[in-house]
């Protein structure tokens, strides 16, 4: 008795790949749904969270100094993120229009939209221009190119310009980043890489408060 292989259907493997996209989509929503609420609440929390503090002024005082920075570090890092988006945006756009690749706009535009999503996002871009490369040049070494122009675009900015300038703007190891961001994506998918650095900046401004946790905040620094 023979066993038969199941037929190679693209139709199944493209519904998948479909869920799986609209799935990560959903979830960044989630993240920018909450991140919304919590700016339209303004002040609130940090009023809160000051009152909780304690009720001597030193303290009081710690954790405004806390929250200050914590804020400010984020506001860093986001500008940190749109500006290598935009440089990644760019990049692909100028690469495929010299290779005559269609709609190099378009590509560039979903690869600076994307990459606001560590390594998955640039995963997506990278094998989605790949396949849509071969459709229009039917060669495999057009696709293999595409992918590659694309996968070192994504890969200079990932591993080398993202880190070395959020440690610049943070004064965060840019060790310590890499390192968080594959921790918690690990833990928590997507939303685990969309908030890795955020939560290691709030760790380090709080562990460069208390001094049981100062060794912490040292390690975790630039």
């Amino acid at each position: 008795m023979q066993v038969e292989k199941p037929k190679f259907d693209i139709k199944d493997h493209l519904w998948n790949g479909t869920l799986g996209v609209l799935g990560m989509v959903y979830q960044i929503g989630m993240v920018a749904l909450i991140a919304f609420f919590l700016m339209t609440s303004g002040d609130s929390y940090r009023v809160k969270l000051i009152k909780l503090a304690g009720p001597t002024l030193s303290r009081k005082k710690i954790t405004l100094q806390a929250l200050n920075q914590i804020n400010q570090q984020i506001q860093r890092y986001l500008l940190v993120q749109l500006f290598t988006s935009v440089l990644v945006g760019v990049a692909t756009w100028l690469c495929f229009l010299a290779i005559g690749m269609e709609n190099a706009a378009v590509w560039g535009v979903a690869a600076g939209l994307l990459d606001l999503v560590p390594y998955i996002g640039n995963m997506i871009v990278t094998s989605g221009s790949a396949l849509m490369s071969f459709l229009q040049f039917g060669t495999l070494e057009m696709a293999l190119l595409v992918g590659l122009i694309s996968l070192v675009i994504h890969s200079i900015e990932a591993f080398l310009l993202t880190p070395w300038l959020t440690s610049r703007a943070n004064k965060m190891n840019p060790v310590a980043i890499f390192v968080g961001v594959f921790a918690w994506g690990w833990l928590w998918g997507v939303w685990g890489l969309l908030l890795a650095v955020p939560m290691l900046v709030i760790i380090k401004a709080i562990c460069d408060r208390v001094d049981d946790l100062k060794p912490v905040g040292e390690f975790l620094g630039a």
